[in-house]
């Protein structure tokens, strides 16, 4: 499997890229994340999927031995007893290509990035209220 995929311009050209299998893997977390943001968007942002919502939520990428899902470090700290079983670092979590995708633990991950969004969204609103007052 390519380890750096050409540059795509849409998700479903980074997908389409990859072998049946991890392609199956992609779909299902694409779909997963779509379901818990509803109203995110979906774009390629540094060379991989992306989905935004006042701001960056998410991003997933295919890599040789896992797919990576980037939530920011808040959010793995967060998430830290359910994640001792995988592999993580400052903002990225690493799951096996050879084990079942955890979609209810990702959608939970990426309902809670949803929640720190918005917040954060309202609180800048608040904050441009009271300035232009």
């Amino acid at each position: 499997m390519k380890t750096n995929p050409n540059p795509s311009e849409d998700i479903d050209s980074y997908i389409a890229q990859f072998p049946t299998d991890v392609r199956i893997l992609l779909e299902q977390i694409r779909a997963t994340i779509r379901q818990a943001a509803p109203d995110a968007s979906e774009k390629i942002g540094y060379g991989i999927p992306t989905f935004t919502l006042h701001g960056n939520l998410i991003h997933f990428a295919a890599c040789k031995n896992h797919i990576g899902l980037y939530p920011g470090p808040d959010t793995i700290e967060k998430f830290s007893d359910e994640l001792a079983e995988y592999e993580t670092s400052k903002g990225t979590i690493r799951f096996p290509l050879d084990t079942p995708m955890p979609l209810e633990l990702i959608e939970r991950i990426v309902k809670g990035r949803v929640k720190e969004n918005l917040m954060a969204a309202e609180a800048k609103r608040k904050k441009k209220s009271k300035v232009s007052k």
